[in-house]
């Protein structure tokens, strides 16, 4: 009887324990999110710990994405990231789960929480409530493809290898400068973005053979530019004779009809791309400088020979201005 009442004892003493610890349930927290601006995507921390970040025994939600208002969901490509809504000590919002792919299901404590959905370059961030029940949420990315390439007058292709675009905001920042976007794209490649007007550089070589345009790309849709280039390859050789050997050793500037430097360049040959319009190329070999003025055509491909004779050798000095 002294052991059975000890333990009842023990019992009782226990539950009171506990009851005395836990305390009455406190009161819902007033939701200070509401009026919330949404920190740079960028700045988040990565999840710590090693609890699987999918997994758990507490609220299930099922994220979706489209690109447009009623479309389809997207099935590949999608980044989700969802972040708990208030920064950590560092200033950074703490990530707690991610996925690749197209729909994702993910199983998070109960709560609030900002999801970012990523699509190439286009994106969008939602923020969401997590209970107990499961739920389903959509995000509409608002965005579309964009198919970049460029050809000569007369549709004469460029080879791919010679060509790249540039992709910039399309609205200006007060200095007149515009933030980049995607650089060194390659013609032909399908780079997704939100919709809306963007400023491209479509470059042809690596001279001054470049064409600016501003092409809209609309939301759920693949929109396809092709720009027209006006230049022409040039390749230019210094020699002794028409149709003769290309000097080795040689030293090239090519300046515009303006007079301002556009291109330089060392050895027996100096292939470029040039944009359509008048030039001058001084070569020099040795103690000798020599000049010719030439003229590019748009789809032109042309050879420049500089013949190194007393008629076109010019004084030294003058050269060097």
């Amino acid at each position: 009887m002294i052991s059975r009442g000890f333990h009842l004892l023990s019992l009782a003493c226990a539950v009171a324990l506990l009851a005395a610890v836990s305390g009455p349930a406190t009161a819902q927290e007033k939701d200070v999110l509401k009026n919330l601006n949404l920190p740079d995507i960028s700045s988040y921390a990565p999840p710590h710990g090693d609890k699987s970040l999918a997994s758990g025994t507490h609220g299930d939600v099922t994220l979706s994405a489209q690109l447009m208002d009623r479309g389809a969901d997207i099935t590949r490509g999608i980044v989700w990231r969802v972040f708990k809504p208030e920064p950590g000590a560092d200033g950074k919002l703490p990530m707690v789960a991610s996925a690749h792919g197209g729909t994702a299901a993910f199983t998070l404590e109960p709560g609030s929480y900002l999801v970012h959905a990523s699509y190439g370059r286009a994106g969008a961030t939602k923020r969401i409530t997590v209970g107990r029940e499961p739920k389903r949420e959509s995000l509409v990315l608002d965005a579309g493809g964009l198919e970049l390439d460029a050809v000569l007058a007369g549709g004469q292709r460029i080879p791919p290898g010679k060509l790249r675009f540039s992709i910039y905001e399309g609205k200006a920042e007060a200095g007149g400068e515009r933030a980049l976007i995607v650089p060194n794209v390659k013609p032909n490649t399908v780079i997704r973005l939100n919709a809306g007007t963007y400023h491209v550089v479509s470059t042809y070589g690596a001279t001054n053979a470049v064409v600016r345009s501003d092409i809209r790309v609309e939301a759920g849709k693949l929109t396809e530019a092709t720009v027209e280039h006006h230049a022409a390859e040039v390749t230019m050789k210094l020699v002794r004779e028409d149709g003769g050997e290309a000097i080795a050793d040689t030293s090239w500037s090519v300046l515009n009809g303006a007079g301002d430097p556009v291109k330089e360049a060392v050895g027996a040959y100096a292939p470029m791309v040039l944009a359509e319009g008048q030039y001058t190329v001084i070569a020099k070999n040795r103690d000798r400088i020599y000049q010719k003025d030439f003229a590019v055509e748009a789809g032109k491909n042309t050879e420049v020979e500089v013949i190194a004779s007393e008629a076109s050798a010019i004084d030294p000095e003058e050269g060097a201005d």
